[in-house]
């Protein structure tokens, strides 16, 4: 069986997102999602309910591609993490350039600590490639519109957080 893990705080997620876990889905046949636990980025979201949004959003697209979808909360090491849920393949997503040189540096250490575990990188489709979740926190925070960029029940958990 083939295992992609795609990490990430997905706080929230966003159609970015959605649109990478669609497409890696086709990929693998489990993908795991970590939900990472990084108490240093402060998250909007606790992680509750960030796995719950997950798993609202990805039932579906589990149904539509065949690939069993599940979230993982982790706190450790993102190799450490792969041995844990059986990944062979750990998949990114990547918006620009900047994006690039941060993950070239991580898979350079992955790499040194497990070189068994490959990273494969999805450039974020055209319409998405400006979605970024602290930027759809900032706008939603100043009562801007955040439709073009989350699903429905993302952006009332939004405006939940923001009334």
């Amino acid at each position: 069986m083939r295992i992609g893990l795609y990490p990430g705080t997905f706080d929230p997620i966003t159609l970015g997102h959605i649109d990478i876990i669609r497409r890696a889905a086709v990929l693998v046949d489990r993908l795991v999602l970590g939900v990472a636990i990084n108490r240093d980025k402060g998250p909007l979201f606790s992680l509750e309910e960030r796995v719950e949004m997950i798993e609202t959003e990805c039932a579906k697209l589990s149904a539509q591609t065949g690939t069993e979808i599940v979230a993982h909360p982790f706190e450790n090491l993102l190799i450490n993490c792969a041995h844990d849920v059986g990944a062979q393949v750990i998949v990114r997503g990547l918006r620009a350039v900047a994006d690039f040189e941060y993950e070239f540096q991580m898979v350079g250490m992955n790499r040194a600590l497990d070189n068994s575990v490959e990273t494969v990188f999805l450039m974020a489709d055209a319409n998405h490639q400006a979605i970024a979740s602290k930027l759809v926190k900032e706008i939603a925070r100043l009562g801007g519109d955040v439709t073009k960029f989350v699903t429905p029940p993302v952006r009332a958990a939004l405006l939940a957080k923001f009334s």
